[in-house]
């Protein structure tokens, strides 16, 4: 059995910067990787998909983006998917689960395909999992050095924000790039830089789920040193100054109802 790890997406900042005439908008997006995650396990076999874990319901085995990711490469596997991440939320799970399908896939002796972003815009960034500027529509990576060492808390609602809505209330699309991005000496560091940047997707999305407001302002009240909404949501991530306040804060958020976990951040994909 392989086992691969599907973490978490962060979009740290997200700058819309243009839309082309097809309608895909432009991103300019400092993206990074969270210990928490869903987890992909692959056996021997004809394809085939199950899925357990705690937001299995939410999903459906036909047509899933792990079985999108398999037939990509020709794979033949029994694939597992221990969903652990709420669906549809703005931390890429879907597009983590099949780059972590493609990765086993590799292992298995299956090559990585060109083409990826096929499957899902985010599938590229994530197959790496690792820090990176993201810029186009997903396609133009540039690998960043290792972040400083970041106490998380991840909240959500509880509800889905359907993406096209969020892209569709944008009140500018041709926003500045992200200034440029330096080697963090701490967090301290990069919470500085963060304080100059920002994610132009929250207004519409708070606009269309007024909650993800409440879920910001219940993080800061808790401490963080920068709470923010990842992708187009509804998923929310808050900065903390050690492990034990992320701790606390992910406890007390999680008796309003949402589902609030404290991590750090991933120091590559997992693997057995």
């Amino acid at each position: 059995m392989i086992i691969e790890a599907a973490p978490a997406k962060l979009n740290l900042a997200l700058h819309v910067t243009d839309r082309r005439p097809d309608g895909y908008h432009l991103l300019d997006s400092l993206v990074c990787f969270a210990a928490v995650g869903d987890s992909i396990a692959l056996t021997p076999g004809p394809l085939s998909l199950s899925i357990d874990g705690p937001f299995a319901a939410g999903l459906s085995t036909d047509d899933n983006l792990c079985l999108r990711a398999a037939r990509l490469v020709g794979g033949q596997a029994a694939i597992r998917l221990t969903k652990a991440l709420p669906v549809a939320s703005g931390i890429g799970g879907g597009s983590a689960d099949a780059a972590a399908v493609l990765r086993g896939l590799a292992r298995m002796g299956h090559p990585l395909p060109d083409g990826t972003e096929r499957l899902g815009a985010d599938v590229p960034v994530c197959l790496a999992s690792t820090p990176a500027r993201m810029q186009g529509v997903g396609e133009v990576l540039t690998p960043l050095p290792a972040l400083p060492p970041l106490h998380l808390v991840l909240v959500n609602p509880g509800i889905g924000v359907p993406t096209p809505a969020i892209f569709a209330g944008l009140r500018s699309r041709d926003n500045p790039p992200l200034p440029p991005i330096p080697a963090f000496a701490d967090v301290d560091a990069l919470l500085g830089w963060l304080g100059t940047t920002r994610n132009d997707l929250q207004p519409p999305a708070i606009a269309a789920a007024p909650v993800i407001a409440d879920v910001l302002q219940a993080l800061e009240g808790q401490g963080a040193g920068l709470a923010r909404m990842s992708g187009s949501g509804a998923t929310c991530f808050g900065i903390f100054a050690d492990p034990g306040a992320a701790e606390r804060a992910a406890a007390a958020l999680a008796r309003n109802g949402w589902w609030a976990v404290a991590t750090e951040l991933a120091s590559a994909p997992a693997r057995g």
